[in-house]
């Protein structure tokens, strides 16, 4: 009998991630999984994968350091979960916002920042700058169903808006159809005379 490769034999350790730190969003999952990933040497980051909520190490047995050292990553990391800032797509996904909705909050302030990250896209030089969040914060406005009221206050805010147009619209019009005050004609004698009304309206005669 042929003896099995030792390769094949792998080392696994398996965590949960538990769902106050996704928020139930599996967008959230998926960040949380990159983030630990950018943690591990670039050996060990295909090493470890997401089902669900449950993140799995596995490498053979012949990588016993290599695997120790990725379990302390990812345990350090686990130990962090609640202090890991939510980013914009996570958030998006969290509240089931749009991202125009993020960006209006954010700028008048109901949705506050918690800092920004500066990363470098894959496979360029361009770095993009973004607000992030604090998950304690994304999880109250959750909790209270913040996201309903800000949509029923925007709503009444145009709402208000297009009135205010459309009274500024009948304003005008109506000031544009205001009749002109026009001078008398001239009667009598002096209607026959050729120029009068240029003549009276320079005031010589008065």
């Amino acid at each position: 009998m042929p003896k099995p490769d030792k390769r094949q034999i792998e080392l696994i350790r398996t965590w949960t991630l538990p769902a106050s730190a996704t928020l139930g969003s599996s967008v959230r999952a998926k960040g949380i999984l990159l983030e630990i990933r950018a943690r591990l040497p670039l050996a060990s980051k295909k090493s470890v994968e997401l089902d669900g909520s449950d993140l799995t190490l596995a490498m053979p047995a012949d990588a016993k350091s290599d695997f120790k050292a990725a379990v302390g990553v990812i345990a350090g990391t686990m130990e962090e979960l609640h202090s890991l800032p939510v980013i914009p797509r996570e958030i998006q996904d969290i509240l089931t916002i749009k991202t125009s909705e993020r960006h209006r909050w954010l700028a008048d302030g109901r949705l506050p920042s918690a800092g920004t990250r500066t990363v470098r896209l894959n496979g360029r030089a361009k770095r993009i700058t973004f607000h992030v969040f604090d998950l304690k914060i994304v999880e109250d406005i959750l909790d209270r169903g913040l996201v309903d009221q800000w949509r029923e206050e925007d709503a009444e805010a145009k709402a208000e808006k297009r009135r205010e147009a459309a009274y500024k619209a009948k304003l005008t019009r109506t000031l544009r159809k205001k009749p002109k005050v026009s001078k008398p004609a001239a009667s009598g004698p002096l209607a026959s005379l050729e120029g009068w009304e240029d003549f009276e309206g320079t005031g010589l005669l008065r």
